[in-house]
């Protein structure tokens, strides 16, 4: 077992007489020794710690040591600290040791410590921290123990079995102060540890181990330079001390502020649809909004492909919210509405959750919500994508889609929804509320108590609850402020649902029009949990806190938008008590009630203490200062209110409730006071009797700060507020939340931590983030102890419950999984494992946020004249107070500086921005029996004022206000040195900056610059004399905060507000020394804010320093102004300034372009002036813009001083002006490079032989080392070509991608790895065909090799797009296996297997996944084994299609020459991107190159080298070029539609400079995804014209064509590219047919060329097919056919094999442009960042000086080929019979057959009628002949017709060919009646069987297995094929079956041999075979007759004889009574 022993001997040299503990830290386990008890200089300990461990012990690693003088009482203080490395132990394994201990200022103290240090490592074993290692503790060390639990989990009894090594760990943040770089390890905080009843821990902060620089120190290191530090908010943030909580910086609520959205949703086709030949239309349904498509008749799966776009402009809340609902409505029509199929409900939030916020091409099953009992009704086949702003969509590509689908694996459902949803019930109780505002006037009130004497209260409340799109009410409870309902909404939906969120809300009934008074929306992922230990949704009950606008009633309510739940509510409007259940419903009981409508029914009352026990609760607030106040409130007085819930409010607050019903909220209510007094414990009942709450302080003046701000002089006195409140006791909710929060707040920190490490590139990202995850891991395993509490606690609801249950699990496995990764996290791997912890923050954030609410949050509001001004809302979690410190809130009993906000939509925009005042508040709330503690936070040295009335005895009442007796004077120095990227606030695009620094009441300001956005102010403000309250030594760990404002001077007005950032200063106490390491402070960058979007950055430092007894002469000196021409301006000092050093900045001078006109006159002498630190160089001027904007003169440099360290060299401003007459200048246009750091040129590296590893001055063009210019996807060199040794290295080629094209391609030799094609002689390949033929799979010939002839261009695009297709498929199969495996190698740690065991492993869980994937891939797959679908491939040329523009996959083809935008105009405040675009007025194109001096001399000494070019050698020359641009566009997808009709009508139009090519004519009807394919020529002069557009524009009969969205494209940086982007190289070489070669230049010429240019070695072409270009060889062919077969030899194969691999020649390989496709988004200016559509195409570039290159490609679209389909029926069989014959009784048929094909509905065509069947056999012989047009590529038919009468011209339509057969009955006077269907894909459908008795159901339901037949192969085919109905239950049931045959032939052919319809002539059928059954009964009368006499008649008969009998009888009976009766009278 490995194991580290501590034995700690002796502490010496302490102060004073006490008791001391000591704490032993390694691996982040303490262990606390016992206490040694009053001793005085030397405490003995001599005890022994031992750890076990896991792992060998690393040298880095440290070991911490921690003496406290400990108190019963009291925190424990801190004596001081010992920290050392290991390494010497590592070693050696044995250290003995005496040292100073160092205090939390980092400087040694006297005490010293001894200590022996044993490391035992075994070899070869491998420790594990078992858990019996801690439980056997030592017998002296009981007492520690009882101290640690005790104070920490109060109650329970001594060890509780917390570890030691585990219990405290999680209460203790390791703190890093952010920013301070080297020093960070060493600032230690305080933090304190729970406040117990006895005894109160106190526990410092542990050190940061991660923190290498610390253990530089140790070792007596050299300190890193670069301390400097980025994380601008985590310089504040870094919360040191325990009495000061950080500020929120970003001010502005975004949450309410309408943002537009488009819906995009394409209903391709539905299928399956329940119902009996219908008549179908999709109804779109979006909130309000509805759209249809057009009608399909007579199908069950029709075809519509439409698209249907939504435009919004709504608050992202409200978006998504919103129910998309799309449903089949079955035959409507103008007078009817028809009737409903089936509906699919989805919420938009739904889809904009999913990945690229959209759904593509997935099926949506379609629901009945009138009769839940039925199935699924349909499925519908459709696209969803919701846009946001700024987001953009990738479609998958689109190209020839086969509509193969497997329904079941692509439905429309979210990850992990179960595709079969049940049927569930949602109850939502509605029980009471309280706490209600009034929301009627009270004259009206007044005059009826007057009249009738009765008072009311003035609001009628009901709820409404909304939810899936339905909504239900409850009942109105007139006049009630405290409604009770008692009833319950309830809503029928699928489940689970895809709505996210319910909406409740309390509205007021009223004769006009109901308002909302709250609102409150239930998130159901909150209330539920899917896992496998999961629960359904549950809430409550419990009281749902409701906020919005403030209480007072006014008649137009200007803040009504709060409450309907948009934006942050700004005052407690009430609470409602409600609770949710969900039950799952079983559809086949019989009793249910099968309608989804909402029903609103009545339940019992709940009991008062179901929410929990009321309890007492108490807020204390102190106002410690009060600044900032806005100027516009200046003059009145002032004051502040703090309320929760009702209490405290005064103005507008409870609203009594008339009736005398007594409630326990009221604290006002006298009666009430005496009754809770009772209940209260005896001795606080004296005390607490008149203890009456003060809400708000006393009103006051301010005080002006400077001019734009206030502040109210509160000085020594601080006024205070006290509030009582009563309300349920869930503290625990919100103590989970809280601990949940800190941690989550921890990683934050953390994680902020490790990006800047890698974002300043300093040493070890890697261990901070192992430091995180060890944080969290810790944090994890304490929440799990700490939660489990108070389990029994009166009114724990079921959720409570689960969601204890479920965080507990979440949080255990997080613990886990972080521990895992930890032991993962390399250098190589930081990137991605800091991506997983990212979620585990995000998933963090979402457990803490309770969706149960109990104490309702706190508002503090600024009254100004009694009138509410501004508000701040501090959530009640977050000074809720706990004796366990993790679950006290993060600002409880903390000083917070809280900054107060306009409320509502006032709050939006730039008046959202000012503050309107700062305070620094400090607030407790806790149970009041808790509140002995509610001061111990404050800055100490303060004494009570208690309220004068108050009697003497009262010693507990809380204080009105606190006077500080102790006050420390200050000098703040701040020094401020530059600003950067600022906010463009003026129109000439500039601004004017200055920054106001704000710290208590002092304000001062810097100068103006005039004219940038990137000010070196370099200046030192000095605050003299501030007055700060508080003891010394607490004020030192913990300032208040600096705010720095920015602003904007204009001249005229007030200065324009641009941004503030927030600081704090390094402090000195006046007896510390000022020097290293903390003084002199280093300049740090300060992230500056502008509402919620960025506006910059400061680079600024702050130091405080405590003037003593010597007053100001103490302090470390001022330099005076050392240049008097700036006036009294004290510069920063040099300790403080960066260091300079001397570099050298060349700037290539290119040209201008697209410069706008300024103030209307055109730009005409313009000149470019660079400026950096103050130097700068100015470009020649450009004589005449418009004749040629280039530069004459290309290179020019000036020297700069900057500072050594590049992440604070200032930026580099580039700004033009334009020349006017008389020497005046105009700016036109400025743009601020911010980074030089992608310009810094560094010294070509010699042992590498390949750029992409080091810069080089390859041909001129300047490379940059920091790979600034290298595209994203140039590949590097293939490691295989780099390990080689030097000399000659053969590239062995594969002239194409092997992977379908095996059967063409031969192997040469066996020992080269080349694979080369080859041209087969003939015989050869007649045997390749004659083996093909013979593989006849299920007996299908496979077609010939397709002839070259066939082949155009457009079959090379669609193999390119299967290309693309796979290879993005391989990608995504390749990533999820990645993900899997590292799900594994993570599984594998934590079940702690070896590797090699994974693999087994690994390979079994891959055969898993593979089995889940192929048995999806099954049904595609089983078609005939995927073989029988398709031809083998043929080997077709193919190009690259890019599903992105060309520039982004090389890098803005930015490799030398770069573009500058030019901003002029005032920046916009839109939302969180300020679209600059309409602020561009032009564009610099030129490059920077800067290096340090003096250069060395290789570079210089190169052959060629010219002076004047600098680093810029050989580039090509900037004057004016002839070129011919050749625009080849092929298509345009998903185009919005710009016309009524939801279409548009496309077309191109082409501008270059200015010519304009405009292609109406050739307009495409009614098309969203219009194939163009067309070429145009342009002829250009680069540099005039050189940025081409190309538009899509809608065609209009009417008025002017709109613009549906435009691209454009810089040609200039492509044609000078060193990657070659003028045109594309292909990937084979041919000199006729549909892959000619396009270039003018051969391959040959461009290798030589690029050889020559490059000053590379070759090429030479050798023998037996090689060629060497710089020590590489390549193998390729050597011979090409021509057009008339000849062969030829030619070394064009080998250059262009060269070409393709060029990337991998040294020095100057990149990878060359290939032949390609580009996919451009289309962009419309006046919806900007919203995609209109895309385009697909392509751009040639030829110099005119060169040859003329040959005729553009021909990419015309393809015709679609005729054909004609004829389908003969010859019989039909077992057709069920339908109708009864009146007569003879038999059950018969009428039988006809109708066929049509898909889209040609109109065009269908009947059989004669087969009467009077009686076995279902039917003769027809009866042609159908269907013409039709058909593109073979796309597998489509083509159709064009008219829309509707009143169109214009045709549309084209697309539709897959589908023919549909259907069987029907005739009937003379009632409609025919529809028997079976079967609709047969022509492309694959299933071969007919050989005999009515083999063909069956099967053919359909298994279609998927069976093998298909495609006709356009086959041609011919016959045979029986099932017809096929559903039942009354849905189930397919066999209809009959027909016997059809179908052929195929081409419009030629037709014509040849023509054939007649039905049975006509031509090639007639011979008349069918029928029994003429007609008159049956006539011929056989007797059995007519039987039949209706035994069957028809039968009981009628039997019915009228027993009549007639009865009758008889009773006629006798009459007859003869009589005289039977006179016989027995008379006794005869």
């Amino acid at each position: 077992m490995m194991s580290l022993m501590v034995h700690l001997k002796t502490v010496a040299h302490l102060r004073g007489k006490g008791d001391r503990i000591a704490k032993v830290t390694f691996r982040g386990l303490p262990f606390y020794s016992r206490v040694a008890e009053n001793c005085e200089e030397v405490a003995h300990f001599n005890e022994t710690f031992r750890w076990p461990i896991a792992s060998r012990l690393d040298g880095n690693e440290m070991l911490e040591i921690q003496v406290y003088n400990y108190s019963k009482v009291f925190s424990n203080r801190l004596v001081g600290t010992f920290c050392m490395v290991l390494q010497k132990v590592a070693e050696e394994g044995h250290l003995e040791l005496t040292d100073t201990l160092i205090d939390d200022n980092n400087t040694s103290i006297k005490t010293s410590v001894t200590i022996e240090i044993r490391y035992q490592s075994m070899d070869d074993t491998v420790g594990v921290w078992s858990d019996g290692e801690f439980l056997d503790v030592p017998d002296d060390r009981d007492g520690m123990f009882a101290f640690e639990t005790d104070s920490l989990l109060s109650g329970q009894s001594h060890g509780s079995g917390t570890s030691p090594g585990r219990s405290l760990q999680g209460s203790i943040p390791t703190f890093r102060k952010a920013g301070k770089g080297v020093f960070s390890a060493m600032k230690l905080g305080k933090i304190k540890i729970s406040k117990d009843d006895h005894k109160k821990g106190d526990e410092p902060a542990v050190l940061d181990m991660e923190d290498l620089d610390r253990k530089a120190m140790r070792l007596a290191g050299s300190l890193d330079p670069d301390t400097i530090s980025l994380a601008s908010v985590t310089a504040v943030t870094t919360n040191v001390s325990n009495k000061r909580s950080k500020p929120d910086i970003k001010m502005e609520p975004s949450s309410g502020r309408p943002v537009d959205y488009q819906i995009s949703i394409t209903v391709i086709e539905a299928r399956q649809l329940i119902g009996l030949n219908m008549d179908p239309v999709v109804c779109v349904e979006i909130g309000d909004d509805k759209k249809y498509t057009s009608m399909k008749e007579s199908t069950n799966c029709p075809y519509y492909n439409e698209y249907f776009v939504f435009d919004f402009h709504v608050p992202p809340d409200v978006m998504f919210d919103k129910i998309i609902k799309l449903s089949v409505i079955h035959s409507k029509n103008l007078l009817r509405s028809g009737t409903l199929v089936g509906t699919f409900k989805m919420d938009v939030g739904t889809v904009y959750s999913q990945p690229e916020h959209q759904f593509y091409h997935k099926w949506a099953i379609l629901s009945d919500p009138d009769d839940i009992t039925t199935g699924c009704k349909g499925y519908i086949k459709c696209d969803i994508a919701v846009v946001g702003k700024g987001d953009n969509i990738k479609t998958p590509h689109k190209a020839n889609e086969t509509d193969e689908d497997d329904i079941e694996g692509n439905l429309l459902l979210p990850e992990g929804i179960p595709a079969e949803r049940q049927w569930a019930r949602f109850y939502v109780k509605i029980y009471r509320a309280e706490g209600l505002p009034k929301m009627n006037t009270s004259i009206m009130a007044n005059v009826k108590k007057a009249f009738i004497g009765e008072n009311r209260d003035l609001v009628d409340p009901y709820v409404q609850v909304q939810f899936a799109g339905q909504k239900g009410k409850t009942s109105v409870q007139k006049s009630s402020y405290e409604p009770i309902w008692n009833e319950q909404v309830v809503f029928t939906e699928l489940f689970p649902p895809l709505c996210k969120r319910i909406k409740v809300q309390i509205r007021d009934s009223d004769k006009v029009n109901d308002v909302a008074i709250g609102t409150h929306f239930i998130d159901l992922r909150k209330i539920s949990n899917d896992g496998d230990k999961g629960f359904l949704p549950t809430l409550g009950p419990a009281w749902a806190n409701m906020y919005g606008s403030t209480r007072q009633y006014t008649l137009m309510d200007e803040h009504q938008d709060l409450n309907e739940g948009l934006g942050e509510g700004v005052s407690f409007r009430a609470r409602l008590l409600l609770s949710i259940a969900v039950e799952i419903l079983d559809t086949t009981s019989p009793d249910i009630i099968s309608s989804t409508d909402v029903q609103v029914e009545t339940v019992s009352n709940i009991s008062e203490s179901a929410t929990g026990k009321i309890d007492e609760f108490f807020l204390f607030g102190s106002f410690l200062e009060a600044t900032m106040i806005d100027r516009k409130i200046g003059d009145k007085t002032i004051s502040f209110e703090i309320t929760i819930g009702n209490y405290g409010n005064q103005i507008d607050g409870v609203s009594k409730p008339s009736s005398a019903k007594k409630k326990k909220k009221d604290g006002e209510n006298e009666e009430e006071e005496s009754e809770l007094i009772q209940n209260s414990s005896e001795d606080e009942a004296d005390e607490d009797a008149d203890l009456v709450s003060i809400s708000s302080t006393p009103p006051m003046k301010p005080v002006i700060t400077d001019r734009n701000y206030f502040h109210l002089p509160y000085f020594e006195k601080k006024p205070c507020v006290y509030i009582k409140s009563w309300w349920q006791d869930q503290r625990r909710r919100l103590y989970n939340s809280n601990m949940m929060d800190k941690i989550a707040d921890k990683l934050e920190e953390g994680l902020n931590d490790v990006q800047e490490i890698i974002k300043t590139e300093k040493a070890f990202p890697e261990r901070r983030l192992r430091g995180v995850l060890e944080e969290l891991s810790v944090g994890c395993s304490r929440f799990v102890t700490l939660a489990n509490k108070d389990v029994n606690q009166a009114g724990r609801t079921k959720l409570d419950r689960e969601r204890l249950k479920s965080c507990m699990r979440e949080m255990d496995s997080m613990g886990q999984q972080a521990k895992q990764i930890r032991t993962q996290v390399k250098k190589n791997t930081v990137r991605d494992k800091l991506k997983l912890v990212q979620n585990f923050l995000q998933k963090l954030r979402f457990l803490a946020d309770e969706p149960q609410h109990s104490i309702p949050d706190v508002f503090v509001w600024m009254m100004s004249n009694n009138k509410r001004v501004a508000y701040a809302r501090i959530p009640s979690k977050d000074i809720l107070y706990s004796i366990v410190d993790e679950e006290t809130g993060k600002d409880c009993g903390k000083v917070k500086a809280v900054f107060l906000k306009l409320p509502g939509k006032k709050g939006f925009g730039p008046a959202g921005w000012t503050v309107q005042a700062k305070l620094e508040l400090y607030l407790w709330l806790g149970l009041n029996k808790q509140r002995k503690d509610f001061l111990n936070g404050l800055p100490n040295g303060f004494e009570e004022v208690k309220a004068a009335k108050m009697g003497p005895g009262l010693h507990s009442v809380p204080p009105v206000s606190l006077v500080y007796n102790m006050k420390q004077v200050f000098q703040l120095r701040a020094h401020m040195y530059q600003a950067r990227s600022l906010f463009a606030a003026d129109s000439s695009g500039l601004s004017d900056p200055f920054a106001r620094v704000f710290f208590s009441t002092h304000s001062q300001v810097t100068e103006v610059l005039t004219e940038t956005l990137c000010p070196t102010w370099d200046q030192l403000l000095v605050f003299d004399d501030v007055e700060l309250f508080g003891e010394a030594s607490e004020l030192r760990d913990d300032p208040p905060i600096i705010v720095v404002e920015i602003y904007d001077q204009d001249t005229v007005g007030k200065a324009e507000f641009i941004g503030r950032t927030f600081a704090k200063p390094t402090i000195k106490m006046c007896d510390e020394h000022y020097g290293p390491p903390r003084f002199p402070p280093q300049l740090e960058y300060y992230q500056v804010y502008r509402g919620n979007c960025t506006a910059g950055e400061l680079l600024a430092a702050f130091e405080l320093l405590q003037i003593g007894q010597g007053g100001r002469a103490d302090l470390p000196p001022l330099e005076g102004p050392t240049d008097s021409e700036r006036g009294p301006i004290l510069p920063v000092p040099l300790g403080i300034r960066p260091v300079l050093s001397r570099y050298r900045i060349e700037v290539l001078f290119w040209g201008l372009r697209d410069l706008k006109r300024i103030n209307l006159a055109q730009v005409d002498r313009p000149r470019v002036d660079i400026e950096c630190a103050g130097r700068g160089v100015q470009s020649v001027v450009i004589q005449n813009y418009k004749k040629n904007p280039n530069f004459s003169t290309l290179v020019k440099w000036f020297e700069v001083d900057l500072p050594e360290n590049e992440l604070l060299h200032p930026p580099l401003n580039i700004r033009v002006v334009d020349c006017r007459a008389f020497g005046r200048y105009i700016l036109v246009g400025s743009h601020a490079v911010t980074s030089l750091r992608r310009f810094i040129y560094s010294t070509p590296d010699k042992t590498s032989n390949n750029w992409a590893t080091a810069a080089k001055l390859m041909n001129g063009y300047m490379v940059l080392a920091n790979g600034g210019s290298q595209p994203r996807s140039s590949p590097s060199v293939s490691p295989r070509t780099l390990s080689r040794p030097a000399g000659d290295i053969i590239v062995n080629m594969d002239t194409e991608p092997l992977v379908r094209k095996m059967d063409t391609v031969v192997k040469l030799d066996a020992t080269s790895d080349a694979v080369v094609k080859v041209d087969m002689t003939e015989e050869e390949s007649d045997k390749e065909k004659k083996k093909k033929k013979k593989k006849k799979k299920g007996g299908v010939e496979e077609e010939d090799e397709t002839d070259e002839r066939v082949l155009d261009w457009w079959s090379k695009y669609f193999a390119s797009i299967e290309t693309l297709k796979e290879t993005l498929r391989a990608q995504e199969a390749a990533q999820a296996e990645a993900e899997e495996r590292e799900d594994l190698e993570i599984a594998a740690e934590a079940a702690d297997i070896k590797p090699d065991d994974l693999l087994l492993k690994g390979s079994k869980t891959k055969e898993k996944s593979k089995e889940k994937k192929s048995s999806k891939d099954k049904k595609k797959g089983q078609a005939g084994e995927g073989s029988e679908k398709r031809p083998v491939k043929t080997k077709v040329d193919e190009l690259l299609v890019y599903n992105k523009e060309l520039e982004s996959e090389y890098g803005n083809f930015e490799d030398w020459l770069h573009t500058f935008n030019l901003y002029r105009g005032k920046a916009g405040d839109d939302d969180e991107h300020a679209l600059d675009d309409d602020r561009i007025v032009g564009r610099f194109k030129g490059s920077l190159c800067m290096y340090k001096l003096p250069l060395s001399e290789e570079i210089t000494r190169e052959a060629g080298f010219d002076p004047n070019m600098g680093m810029f050698q050989s580039i090509p020359h900037n004057d004016p070029i002839n070129v011919l641009v050749r625009v080849y566009v092929v298509r345009a997808t998903d185009l919005h539609p710009a016309d009524i009709n939801g279409k548009a009508d496309p077309y191109t139009v082409i501008k270059l400079g200015k010519s304009e090519i405009r292609d109406k004519e050739n307009y495409i009807s009614k098309q969203l995804n219009p194939v163009f394919g067309k070429s145009f020529d342009i002829e250009a002069t680069f540099p005039m014209e050189s940025m081409l557009t190309v538009s899509v524009y809608d065609w209009d009969l009417v008025g002017t064509d709109d613009l549906i969205g435009e691209t454009k494209i810089d040609l200039e940086n492509r044609f000078y590219s060193k990657y070659r982007a003028t045109c594309g190289i292909s990937s084979n070489y041919s000199v006729h047919g549909y892959n000619i070669w396009r270039d003018p230049l051969k391959p040959s010429q461009i290798l030589g060329k690029l050889c020559k240019e490059g000053k590379i070695d070759g090429p030479h072409y050798g023998p037996g097919g090689k060629v060497k270009v710089a020590s590489r060889i390549f193998m390729g062919p050597t011979e090409i056919e021509d057009e008339n077969g000849l062969k030829k030899q030619t070394e064009e194969h080998l250059a262009l094999t060269v070409l393709n691999h060029w990337e991998e020649i040294p020095r100057v390989g990149c990878k060359l442009v290939p032949e390609h496709v580009e996919t451009r988004p289309l962009l419309n200016p006046d919806k900007p960042g919203i995609e209109q559509g895309r385009i697909e195409m392509w751009v040639d570039m030829f110099p005119m000086d060169m040859p003329a290159p040959g005729p553009a490609i021909d990419i015309s679209p393809r015709k679609p080929k005729r054909y004609e389909l004829r389908v003969i029926i010859w019989n039909t069989d077992e057709v069920i019979l339908e109708d009864d014959d009146y007569f003879t009784g038999e059950k018969s048929s009428d039988i006809f057959v109708r066929g049509w094909l898909k889209g040609q509905q109109e065009d269908k065509q009947d059989t004669d009628v087969h009467y009077h069947s009686l076995t279902g056999e039917g003769n027809f012989n009866w042609r159908f002949v269907f013409p039709f047009d058909y593109l073979m590529a796309e597998e489509k038919i083509v159709i064009s017709k008219k829309e509707s009468m009143f169109s214009w011209d045709e549309t084209e339509y697309k539709i897959p060919p589908r023919l549909t057969m259907q069987v029907w009955d005739a009937d003379h006077f009632s409609a025919d009646d529809f028997l079976g269907a079967i609709e047969l894909d022509l492309n694959r459908f299933p071969r007919g069987a050989k005999t009515a008795k083999q063909c069956s159901i099967d053919m359909i339901r298994n279609e998927q297995e069976l093998p298909t037949i495609s006709i356009f192969k086959q041609k011919r085919v016959k045979g029986w094929w099932p017809f096929v109905a559903r039942d009354e239950n849905d189930e397919m049931e066999l209809t009959g079956k027909v016997e059809a045959e179908l052929h195929l032939v081409t419009a030629e052919e037709a014509e040849k041999s023509p054939v007649g319809l039905g049975r006509n002539e031509p090639d007639p059928l011979e008349k069918p075979n029928r029994p003429d059954t007609t008159f049956l009964w006539f011929l056989s009368p007797l059995k007519a007759i039987r039949y209706l006499v035994c069957n028809r008649y039968k009981w009628l008969i039997i019915k009228i004889v027993l009549a007639l009998l009865l009758l008889i009888m009773l006629g006798l009976f009459l007859y003869s009574m009589p005289g039977y009766l006179v016989k027995k009278l008379l006794g005869a």
